[in-house]
């Protein structure tokens, strides 16, 4: 059996999820975590954020998509993998890198939830003041 060849391998990242995508020619599966989308991904959003970019440049069905992603919640791995999947497109076809990057889907996110201080019971709430 013949392993088929990658055409681009890129790397998304978003909050402290880690994804690494690979894209291949085929008829527009998605495969996560040798999961099916539906099956990892139970909300419709992250579905939609995922495959924001394919739709916005008219790629969906083109390519089977596969991607490994580790750290963090649904939410942020769902943007990580759009990540990943914007600059995977911007590989194979330069041409697309305008309408990507207008629709700001080759900027990494930087939020990231801040760390906890001590003498605080979180990053910003304090404890309760008394004066006696």
């Amino acid at each position: 059996m013949q392993k088929k060849k990658d055409l681009a391998v890129s790397v998304g990242r978003r909050k402290t999820s880690v994804a690494r995508v690979r894209f291949q020619k085929g008829k527009g599966m998605i495969i996560i975590n040798n999961c099916g989308i539906d099956n990892y991904f139970g909300r419709e959003t992250t579905k939609m954020i995922m495959r924001q970019p394919l739709e916005l440049t008219d790629m969906v069905g083109k390519y089977d998509i596969f991607a490994n992603v580790v750290g963090g919640g649904k939410s942020g791995q769902a943007g990580a993998i759009r990540l990943g999947i914007a600059r995977g497109l911007e590989k194979i076809n330069g041409d697309l890198r305008a309408p990507l990057k207008k629709a700001g889907m080759l900027t990494r996110d930087p939020r990231a939830v801040e760390r906890k201080k001590y003498g605080q019971p979180g990053a910003r709430k304090k404890f309760q003041f008394s004066k006696r």
